[in-house]
């Protein structure tokens, strides 16, 4: 037992890792026959459409015959993430081998229902950097702080090593376009071929790290009775009225209809993945082992162009002082992130909200995404659900960079410092011209669409968000579609030492 955390030894699980002789599944034969003369590039497919994201997972799971190796940061206990661990206990059913790690911070009311899944001998469950108390895991902090507070930002879902699919998304109805008060604006890339195989191996080695600990040795085992619980529950969820009007919806997605025609879209291209590695969680990586620095490598410095898109924009100090560099040596730099009415998270807005006006002074654009602006569901029929007031609740979950209009990042990692400095992170380098001029063009209508563009009055300084309407052009000289008392919270955190944890 381990006297600071009293968490258990780990010295009875058994390492395991991915399978990767599956080119002769079902999977592997449509890779080799898309891929054709196109050696050592990957298929690549953007899902921005929640109902999509939701379709393209259950996809993999319904087409995998071998292994799935799923990782998130985030599983909730609602509706959409119930159906998705019934479908991953079904694909156990059928022989396929399922390896699902999740951080302990993001699956509350989730300890029996993983406890019992993992009675199953085809499914194996770890919690990466877990709680010892689990009725009310803040306790945590006080005896373990610098522990917990790494956390395990990564999302990946891979099957058979052949398909994956990385970005910003969790697991939850809000993600997917099933939350009636919120809806959050997120990316993520299906991608198929040999990337599916090296985001596999990145999820090995956090599979196997010294922070992922079997379920049953920190929640205990399930019994038999609990599993019939879980099955009745799982069957209950898939009855209910909201599970049946989603599904529903999402048989009328682009997603579904395009495998119903036996041809999703994809774009061949050089992708790698980028990732921290798991020691960054302890403490113990070195700097080239973080994802940053490995980016960095990769893709370069800018030489004209640098889009940013993060939900959470705290660059801090250091991060200024490069982004506003880049900006005075004529870079193009467009950053979006949420307004103030749009954020989930108060502290970080006031983080970024004191770098904001430096940023402006050197030249960078700055959108940010208005608060209503709900996204397209990718259906035909199902119209967008509406929050209390009308319409849905929007806010960026995204994080992108664009580099020169050619190199794209798409994955977990946050421009903050939580992002930067404490949790680990994973995403997809994409080196493509067409992605890239499409995605600096969309987001660039986008500013002009769905953000308040954030600028300096010429007279006075101050800051001035512009909105473009049907009605014309509306200026606000505050913090739009906010009240004081937001207002007035964002700048008293702003004062508070904290920036480094946000």
């Amino acid at each position: 037992m381990n006297i600071l955390s009293r968490l258990p030894s780990l010295d009875t699980r058994t390492a395991s890792f991915g399978l990767t002789d599956t080119r002769e599944t079902a999977l592997g034969k449509m890779v080799d026959a898309r891929a054709g003369a196109r050696p050592g590039a990957s298929g690549i497919h953007l899902l921005s459409v929640p109902a999509d994201a939701f379709a393209a997972r259950v996809m993999l799971i319904r087409a995998a015959e071998r292994s799935l190796d799923v990782q998130y940061y985030i599983w909730h206990a609602d509706t959409t993430g119930l159906l998705l661990l019934e479908e991953l206990r079904n694909a156990a059913e059928r022989g396929v081998r399922v390896r699902l790690l999740l951080d302990d911070n993001g699956i509350g009311r989730l300890d029996k229902t993983l406890a019992t899944l993992a009675r199953h001998p085809r499914i194996e469950i770890r919690l990466f950097n877990p709680y010892f108390f689990r009725a009310f895991k803040p306790l945590g902090y006080l005896t373990d702080f610098r522990r917990l507070n790494h956390r395990m930002h990564n999302k990946s879902f891979t099957a058979d090593s052949q398909a994956t699919i990385v970005g910003g998304r969790n697991v939850g109805d809000e993600y997917f376009g099933n939350d009636p008060a919120m809806v959050f604006v997120d990316l993520d890339v299906l991608a198929v071929g040999p990337v599916a195989r090296d985001v596999t191996t990145a999820f090995d080695a956090y599979w196997n790290s010294d922070s992922a600990y079997p379920v049953e040795a920190i929640i205990g085992r399930g019994s038999p009775d609990d599993d019939r619980v879980l099955r009745a529950k799982l069957v209950e969820v898939r009855a209910s009225a909201n599970a049946q009007a989603y599904l529903a919806a999402v048989r009328e997605t682009d997603m579904v209809e395009q495998v119903r025609q036996g041809h999703v879209v994809l774009e061949w291209v050089p992708v790698q993945v980028v990732y921290d590695s798991p020691a960054k969680a302890l403490g113990r990586a070195a700097e080239d082992e973080l994802l940053l620095p490995r980016f960095e490598r990769m893709v370069g410095k800018p030489a004209r162009d640098l889009d940013l898109v993060s939900a959470y924009f705290v660059p801090g100090q250091t991060g200024t002082d490069l982004l506003t560099g880049y900006a005075r040596r004529g870079v193009r730099l467009h950053v979006v992130t949420n307004s103030l009415a749009a954020t989930d998270v108060a502290a970080v807005h006031a983080g970024y909200a004191k770098r904001r006006k430096a940023l402006l002074q050197s030249g960078v654009c700055i959108g940010e995404l208005k608060p209503n602006i709900a996204p397209r569901q990718g259906t035909r029929r199902r119209r967008v659900r509406t929050g209390p007031f009308g319409s849905s609740s929007a806010s960026l979950h995204a994080k992108t960079i664009v580099v020169d209009r050619r190199r794209v990042y798409i994955g977990s990692c946050n421009l903050d410092q939580r992002s930067i400095l404490l949790n680990t992170e994973m995403g997809l380098v994409i080196d493509s011209p067409e992605l890239g001029g499409t995605m600096s063009a969309t987001l660039e209508q986008q500013r002009i669409d769905g953000t308040y563009e954030v600028t300096l009055s010429t007279d006075s300084g101050a800051l001035v968000w512009t909105e473009h309407t049907d009605a014309g052009v509306l200026r606000y000289h505050v913090e739009p579609k906010t009240k004081f008392s937001k207002r007035a919270g964002a700048r008293l955190l702003a004062w508070l030492p904290i920036e480094w944890l946000l």
